[in-house]
């Protein structure tokens, strides 16, 4: 595996640590080391730093909205001709099956592309005042500078280019600190940056661990941070940015409700729940964990889900076959197995999955099958707290103001499903449900052209769409004063030349 990428890139050179520490990544499929990468520390963020700030307030700042839009287009050809090699690396390195990592990375160079439209989009507004009828204002719009990215592991490039690619679009630099379990795509799509003529500097990657991170978000150079991962660390990052009263985008934790009502199709409802919790193994932040079904149906529907989830090939995430792959690491597997054991100390009921895979084809990966509660209390640690594993936890429901007091009853607010033919549930759910996103009769969908962003704990601002790229830009307001110039006052006349020649008269 000595070829696969391994070193910090910083200032548009790729270096070992100062210090020359590395550290292993695992493959955890097999559970087996992949290679050692260059692990960073807090005199290679200051580099980093240091060249983000250099090339901001060089060339970068002044290139027009063209120039940034040409290389988010060059850059969105170098993601999509390195489909195969990305995918394969996110896979290695996280367990993702090679399917969707293929999907991730296609979607990658879409939004790569998304975000090069958008740099010619960027536009202030002239404001109609009512100071006087003579006074001018309007608004620019500037790029906030130095940008922190904090890259979580479990859909590696597609959010590494969710970050960059309205920072770029916005004017900004980039330090990029990927998860410490994932980061070898990182590396690559820094190398591919360098390709697309991205200058030196614009964007900058430290593979490394938490200290890492911290470094970037305390750093005074830094002016944003954008992070994607747990609410306790993004409460570290909050702290940690008052410093220098950083900008922050959060997207944080999720513990989202999937609400199937009676009058559902159930055909199409069974695997939206379904895989709207298994999806990456249920390691994504907006996973439909929480499933309340309507009584009526509800047993039928929970054995269907249950079914369902024994039916998905679990195994080899490079088989093109496999639906769910390995969780990412040894810790992450010991996690959820804490939870499933909380689950059946608190008196829920497990009907399916619940323990580490450890038969012949599973030896030595990560792996557990679909795991689901029946007779689960809304008070209990498996339906308030975000597993990030394939549990699914289900509660039944009499009727709709039950259902949504049920729903919004955790600290956090990142997603909700409903699932109805009735078009006036859904009108009347949508706006009373906390959370930042609301799927009617589907689950997941995702697009970097629609806004992504949660209530409560589950973050600050947002991402992707217009309202994203806002997230990378400052607003200045220009007051001028349009009145009449009052006429100076007249110059005094330069005494006429006196003809030296005397009349003889």
């Amino acid at each position: 595996m000595d070829t696969l990428p391994k070193g910090l890139m910083i200032g548009g050179r790729f270096l070992q640590a100062a210090s020359g520490a590395t550290f292993p990544t695992v493959n955890p499929a097999t559970g087996i080391e992949l290679g050692q990468v260059a692990r960073a520390g807090k005199e290679d963020v200051d580099a980093a730093v240091a060249a983000a700030r250099s090339a901001f307030e060089g060339p970068w700042r002044g290139a027009s909205p063209l120039e940034r839009q040409n290389v988010l287009l060059r850059l969105a050809s170098a993601v999509e001709d390195s489909i195969e090699e990305l995918a394969l690396l996110d896979t290695l390195d996280v367990g993702i099956p090679i399917t969707r990592s293929r999907a991730g990375v296609a979607g990658a160079a879409n939004a790569l592309r998304a975000y090069a439209s958008a740099a010619r989009t960027i536009r202030g507004s002239t404001i109609e005042n009512s100071v006087s009828r003579d006074m001018f204002s309007y608004t620019l719009k500037e790029p906030v500078g130095v940008v922190g990215a904090i890259i979580p592991w479990n859909n590696p490039v597609n959010t590494m280019v969710g970050k960059i690619g309205p920072a770029l679009a916005a004017g900004c630099t980039v330090v990029v600190k990927p998860a410490e379990q994932s980061p070898l795509s990182a590396v690559r799509l820094a190398e591919l940056c360098l390709e697309a003529g991205v200058p030196d500097g614009v964007v900058n990657v430290l593979t490394g661990f938490g200290d890492a991170g911290a470094a970037l978000a305390y750093h005074p150079g830094v002016d944003k941070i954008s992070f994607t991962g747990s609410v306790k660390t993004g409460q570290a990052i909050i702290r940690a940015s008052a410093g220098n009263m950083k900008r922050l985008t959060l997207e944080l934790g999720g513990k989202s409700p999937d609400i199937v009502f009676a009058d559902a199709d159930l055909s199409a409802a069974v695997p939206g729940a379904a895989m709207g919790a298994y999806l990456l193994s249920g390691q994504f932040c907006a996973a439909g964990t929480r499933l309340f079904v309507e009584r009526p149906v509800y047993d039928e529907f929970i054995q269907a889900v249950v079914d369902y989830g024994r039916e998905l090939a679990v195994g080899d995430p490079l088989d093109d076959s496999t639906v769910l792959g390995p969780l990412v690491s040894g810790e992450q597997l010991t996690k959820v197995l804490e939870y499933v054991e909380s689950g059946l100390t608190d008196g829920a009921r497990l009907l399916s999955g619940g323990r580490h895979l450890t038969d012949d084809g599973y030896a030595g990966g990560f792996y557990m099958r679909p795991t689901v509660f029946g007779e689960v209390r809304s008070s209990m640690a498996i339906a308030q707290e975000e597993i990030f594993g394939p549990v699914l936890s289900a509660m039944p429901f009499d009727d709709i103001d039950e259902v949504l007091s049920a729903a919004n009853s955790t600290q956090y607010g990142l997603a909700s499903g409903v699932w109805t033919s009735d078009v006036r549930k859904a009108h009347w759910l949508a706006p009373r449900l906390e959370s930042g996103m609301v799927w009617v009769n589907t689950y997941g969908n995702y697009d970097k052209a629609v806004p992504f962003g949660g209530y409560k704990m589950s973050g600050l601002g947002l991402e992707n769409g217009s309202e994203g790229l806002d997230q990378y830009l400052r607003t200045k307001c220009v007051w001028i004063d349009g009145s009449r110039p009052v006429p100076s006052a007249a110059a005094p006349t330069a005494p006429t030349e006196i003809s030296s020649q005397v009349s003889d008269e």
